[in-house]
C-alpha cells in the first residue's frame, strides 16, 4: 500500500448535546448515530466510517469514533461507564475533534473537557457547532478564548444539522491522518454490529416520541434477528423500563404508542438494510438493569464496579 493511502482513527468529543452524532452522521453520509433531543443519549463508541479524497490523489478512511457526551458528575454507574467509554476513544485517538455548541458558549462540562484535552498527544481541532444560532462576532470571540486555555490545529466553524462547513473538517482530519492501508472495507459505513445498531435505532424512535415523558435510561435490547428466506428479516426487541407507570406511558392508550415506536423503527430500519422488516417490540419492567453487568454489554459498555 503506499503513502497515498491514509488511515486512522478520529474521536469526537464534547458535551452532551453539542451535536455530535449529528456530525458523525453528515461526515459519514449515512446514519450510524442516534441523534435525538435528550441529552446524553450516545451510550457506546459508535464508530463511522468516511471516505476521503486527498490533495495528493490519493485516498484516506477517516474511522470517526462518537463518544458519549462527556460530563462532571459522575456519581450513578450507568454515568461513569459512559465517560469511561468516552476518554477510552479518545486516548485511543490519531485526532481528537472537539465539538462545541456554540450557542451555549463554555460551560463547566466543556471546561472540564478542555482541561483533560491539555494532556492529550494527538492532534486537535476544534469544532464550534451551531453556528447559524450566533452572531459572527460572538463566534470569534468564543473561537478565540478557547484557543488560549488549550492551542488547536485548527477552528471549523458549521452547522452539523444543515451540512454547513462539514467538507472542511472530513478534508483536513483525513490530511492529517497516519499514511497506511485501510483499516475497514471501502463501503463499510459502520462497525457496529447490526443488533446493536437496530436496538439503538429503536431507541431514538423511543426517545423521540416519548418526548419528556420517560427518562434517558430506557434502553432496548435485540433478543432475536432472522433473515428469511423471502428475503425480510425478522427483529425482536425488548425496551427496559424502571417503573411500571414508564411501562404505560411507552404502550400508550390501547398500545398506540408502541406502534407508533415500532412503525417508525421498522422503516427506517428497512431502509438502512435495504429488505423488509418485521419488527416486534416487547415492554418490559427492568427496575435493577442500570446495575446489571450483562446488560452493559448488550449496550457495548464496560461495567464499572
Amino acid at each position: 500500500m503506499t503513502a497515498h493511502t491514509r488511515a486512522g482513527f478520529v474521536a469526537i468529543v464534547g458535551a452532551p448535546n453539542a451535536g455530535k452524532s449529528t456530525l458523525v452522521n453528515g461526515l459519514v453520509g449515512s446514519k450510524v448515530s442516534i441523534v435525538s433531543h435528550k441529552v446524553q443519549t450516545t451510550r457506546m463508541r459508535v464508530i463511522g466510517i468516511a471516505m476521503a479524497d486527498l490533495p495528493d490523489d490519493g485516498r484516506a478512511q477517516v474511522v470517526l469514533v462518537d463518544t458519549p457526551g462527556i460530563f462532571r458528575m459522575t456519581k450513578r454507574r450507568l454515568e461513569r461507564a459512559m465517560v469511561a467509554a468516552a476518554w477510552q476513544g479518545a486516548d485511543d485517538a490519531d485526532v481528537v475533534a472537539l465539538v462545541v455548541d456554540a450557542e451555549r458558549g463554555v460551560g463547566p462540562e466543556t471546561e472540564a473537557i478542555l482541561e483533560r484535552l491539555k494532556t492529550q498527544r494527538a492532534p486537535r481541532y476544534l469544532v464550534l457547532n451551531k453556528i447559524d444560532l450566533v452572531p459572527r462576532e460572538k463566534l470569534l470571540a468564543l473561537a478565540a478564548d478557547i484557543n488560549a486555555r488549550v492551542p488547536f490545529e485548527q477552528t471549523f466553524m458549521v452547522s452539523a444539522l444543515k451540512h454547513d462547513g462539514i467538507d472542511a473538517i472530513l478534508k483536513t482530519v483525513a490530511a492529517a491522518l497516519p499514511a497506511g492501508p485501510f483499516l475497514y472495507p471501502e463501503d463499510q459505513a459502520a462497525d457496529l454490529p447490526m443488533r446493536l445498531l437496530a436496538a439503538e435505532v429503536t431507541r431514538e424512535q423511543v426517545f423521540l416520541q416519548l418526548h419528556q415523558e420517560l427518562p434517558y435510561e430506557a434502553a432496548v435490547e435485540t433478543d432475536k434477528w432472522e433473515d428469511r428466506k423471502d428475503g425480510s428479516t425478522r427483529i425482536e426487541q425488548t425496551i427496559h423500563v424502571q417503573r411500571e407507570g414508564q411501562r404505560a406511558i411507552v404502550l400508550g392508550k390501547g398500545g398506540a404508542k408502541i406502534k407508533q415506536i415500532g412503525a417508525r423503527a421498522r422503516h427506517e430500519l428497512s431502509q438502512m438494510l435495504e429488505r423488509p422488516v418485521h419488527l416486534f417490540l416487547h415492554v418490559k419492567v427492568s427496575e435493577k438493569w442500570s446495575e446489571d453487568p450483562s446488560h452493559y454489554k448488550s449496550i457495548g459498555l464496560d461495567w464499572e464496579p
